[in-house]
């Protein structure tokens, strides 16, 4: 049986190539509201992020998604990013490769 391709995607705060399945897209509709987007399918800008806390900490600090996404983010939005992260990465060493689609 032919091997799958994996879908790549760039983490944008640590700029590497990361399968799709380990990153969280967060969208920018055209009203210039940002959000995690859970299922991937929102229409808008996306950019990916990494399931590393650490990395959204110094992204709020830095402010890099505002620069990524061209719009002025709220800490909350932050923090609600830091919970999502910090709750998938749990889930992903909680349940390792069980959580995976075939």
């Amino acid at each position: 049986m032919k091997a799958r391709k994996v879908p790549m995607r760039k983490d944008v705060l640590t700029n590497e190539m990361v399968p799709k399945r380990l990153l969280v897209r967060i969208v920018r509709n055209k009203e210039g509201e940002v959000s995690v987007d859970a299922t991937g399918k929102k229409p808008g800008r996306g950019a990916y992020v990494g399931l590393d806390p650490q990395a959204v900490k110094q992204a709020a600090s830095a402010h890099t998604l505002d620069k990524i996404l061209k719009v002025k983010l709220s800490a909350e939005f932050y923090q609600e990013l830091y919970d999502y992260v910090d709750h998938q990465k749990a889930r992903l060493d909680l349940f390792g490769e069980l959580g995976k689609k075939h």
